[in-house]
């Protein structure tokens, strides 16, 4: 193949960029751990369509300020090599460290700016590409429940090389909103297009209806999911498994969260 096939890295029902209380309403510092049936990041599942396990921390200043970090079990970067045939390295989890500055233009109307950097110890991917670690710069405008937001990578994006270059300059471009329904539930629909630089055939829509409800002491939740993500007539994914399946494909995704 002209170009190096790599899967996307990164969201799931749960992202790794938070999603963020004011320090003033309640205690800045708070934790979150997770299970999933399937870790999807941006539509494109890191954890092989298998389940996954995922914890963070968020600490959040008076003044608007935040850092934080989250990581999950992953599997792509070992299928990567599976796939190219060259080691790429285990790296068996994905870490992320973020931190940014969150305020209020006026009531219902908040702005978040960040950046945003995905570790995955222990990738070889540079024997084949660039190396999978990937830092962000992201911007957010919310107003009442929709979320707009902006990420563009400052390095190649996931380790993605084609022959006509490297993928730094990527963007991806979301909106999502947030709906209380009542009796504990909450309905969140997602729409989102990752234009990866230099391999058109790696850019891809994204879409997700979330239905969620805390019970318990944990938010349970289910995620319709699912990508237009390229393929051929003979079934040549842009995003496979070492077996040949969509990455990308429409699923179901159920989990589990805790936060305290």
């Amino acid at each position: 193949m002209k170009k190096t096939l790599l899967s996307v890295a990164a969201a799931t029902v749960f992202t790794s960029v938070p999603v963020l209380v004011h320090a003033e309403d309640a205690n800045p510092l708070s934790f979150n751990v997770s299970l999933t049936t399937d870790y999807r990041y941006r539509g494109i599942s890191q954890s092989r369509l298998k389940p996954a396990l995922q914890a963070g921390a968020d600490y959040a200043l008076p003044n608007g300020f935040y850092v934080g970090t989250w990581g999950s079990t992953i599997r792509w970067i070992k299928d990567a090599g599976t796939i190219v045939g060259v080691d790429t390295g285990s790296a068996p989890v994905e870490i992320d460290f973020y931190g940014g500055y969150k305020g209020e233009i006026q009531k219902d109307f908040t702005y978040d700016i960040g950046l945003l950097q995905y570790w995955y110890p222990g990738n070889h991917l540079a024997n084949i590409a660039k190396n999978a670690n990937t830092l962000e710069i992201y911007g957010a405008l919310t107003y009442g429940p929709v979320t707009v937001k902006y990420s563009h990578s400052l390095t190649p994006l996931f380790g993605a090389v084609t022959s006509a270059g490297d993928s730094k300059g990527s963007g991806y471009l979301d909106v999502s909103a947030s709906f209380d329904a009542g009796s504990g539930f909450t309905i969140a629909p997602h729409i989102g297009h990752q234009k990866v630089k230099n391999w058109s055939d790696g850019s891809y829509t994204d879409y997700s209806l979330t239905v969620s409800k805390d019970a318990a002491g944990f938010t349970w939740s289910a995620a319709v999911v699912g990508t237009d993500a390229k393929h051929d007539p003979n079934a040549v994914f842009a995003y496979p498994s070492p077996s040949g399946k969509n990455l990308g494909r429409n699923g179901l995704v159920l989990a589990v969260k805790k936060t305290f």
